[in-house]
């Protein structure tokens, strides 16, 4: 997947030390031809500084840039960001410290995998709609081609022996990997309303109503979710709350197609459009539907498809694709990734201009505020879900290590992940039973 999903939220909060100076010279790529005529001039909207830079970068660099990026992003939303950040601020000068982290901040605030969000608006900042297309793509489909192909083979109908038990090892550690990750948004996300007073007391209850809701409630979370935020949106206004389409959300439920494509995009569409708070709060999304609804998936084979994103590259909410190959083949992994990505490139190109004022409106603040710690309640529900779905003793023994090592000692996920595969690659080759 996309190495550990810990969210994207945690970079924006705390942002990375800014290396480059303001207002540095503009080298755009090396190798390319200067002074690109035909070049557009990259986002009007951007600061000025940022225009600057757009005219000197190639699309060609655009689409070498971010493919690196997708094929090398071990470590989840905040490697990508620490990435993305080291490559257009740091190195190339693209866009100015400022500016990339208000860019960062601003996608934060939005539904749907954040950091993807921002790979896109960087490279829409550089060369307008052009770029935002070109790196998106550059950025997600590797991750998404991985996991399919992955899919193939985990989810075949007789996998080797080793491989089933490398992705039972790696799904046993997959519960540890949610906690983490759900622990990790704690410390930011509270710190943001300390000074609130009262605000402190709705956050505990907006992070028990999430846990509640992901443990209980499956598919039926974003509901949750939504009306954590709108509870809160209209408690900082003083009134009823003007959030525009957030009503037709619960019909929408009712009427998702029982089975085949209408419902995998459904279960694409609310894990690109209506989660918020990072990655993990996707597998509550997916599992309800996958595993308890529409039965596409057994449990084993779910927590080996949130193993296999973990230890890809890329996007974490690549992991739906697994998800809609389970259901439809190929032609649903990749039905699942369009409906999933595409939302994220309309809020970019459609709002990109206006980033600013989403940055610093008080109501898509207020908003997070109460979608943000059930966000991360969902994450810690998650791993309840994901720790009760393991069968054998020899899981939960791994399931313990995994915590120890990613709570405990603070090592990565990508080699906790790989660690977990092999221990239970050698377990079932010993004759360790499989679930």
């Amino acid at each position: 997947m996309a190495g550990v999903n810990a969210s994207a939220s945690v970079c924006k909060a705390a942002g990375v030390p800014d290396s480059a100076g303001i207002g540095a010279d503009v080298s755009g790529d090396p190798g390319a031809p200067e002074g690109d005529p035909g070049a557009p001039e990259g986002d009007p909207g951007a600061p000025e500084g940022d225009r600057a830079a757009s005219a000197h970068v190639p699309l060609a660099t655009v689409g070498r840039e971010w493919l690196r990026i997708g094929l090398t992003g071990f470590g989840g939303p905040p490697a990508h960001i620490a990435l993305l950040r080291d490559l257009v601020v740091t190195r190339r000068h693209w866009i100015e410290p400022r500016s990339f982290e208000d860019a960062n901040a601003a996608c934060s605030l939005l539904p749907g995998p954040a950091s993807t969000q921002l790979a896109i608006l960087c490279a829409y900042r550089l060369r307008g709609a052009a770029g935002a297309i070109l790196g998106g793509l550059g950025f997600i489909v590797p991750a998404v081609v991985m996991v399919i192909v992955g899919s193939a083979f985990l989810l075949a109908q007789a996998p080797p022996l080793w491989l089933r038990g490398a992705g039972a090892g790696a799904g046993a550690a997959v519960a540890a990997v949610a906690v983490r990750a759900a622990w990790d948004l704690v410390g930011p996300s509270r710190a943001r309303v300390r000074e609130k007073g009262r605000a402190e007391l709705r956050w505990v209850l907006y992070l028990l109503a999430g846990t509640a809701a992901s443990a209980l409630l499956g598919p039926y979370l974003v509901l949750v979710l939504l009306a954590c935020g709108t509870v809160e949106l209209t408690i900082q206004r003083g009134g009823l709350p003007r959030i525009g389409g957030s009503g037709s959300v619960a019909p929408s439920v009712a009427v998702a197609a029982h089975g085949g494509a209408g419902a995998v995009a459904w279960t694409a569409f609310k894990v690109g459009a209506l989660s918020f708070g990072g990655g993990f709060v996707i597998i509550p999304l997916m599992q309800g539907d996958a595993v308890h609804v529409h039965h596409w998936m057994t449990n084993q084979q779910f927590l080996d498809a949130v193993a296999l994103g973990q230890v890809t590259p890329g996007p974490v909410v690549a992991t739906v694709a697994a998800v809609g190959y389970a259901a439809l083949g190929v032609a649903g992994g990749v039905l699942a990734a369009v409906v999933a990505f595409t939302p994220s490139f309309c809020f970019v190109l459609g709002g990109g201009r206006r980033f600013e004022a989403l940055r610093t409106g008080r109501g898509p603040r207020a908003f997070l505020d109460g979608a943000g710690p059930a966000a991360i309640g969902a994450i810690f529900g998650a791993a309840i879900t994901l720790a009760r779905a393991l069968s054998e003793t020899w899981q939960f023994a791994v399931l313990a290590v995994a915590a120890i090592a990613l709570l405990a000692l603070r090592r990565g996920v990508v080699g906790t992940l790989v660690g977990a595969a092999v221990v239970g690659a050698v377990a079932v080759l010993a004759g360790a039973p499989l679930p």
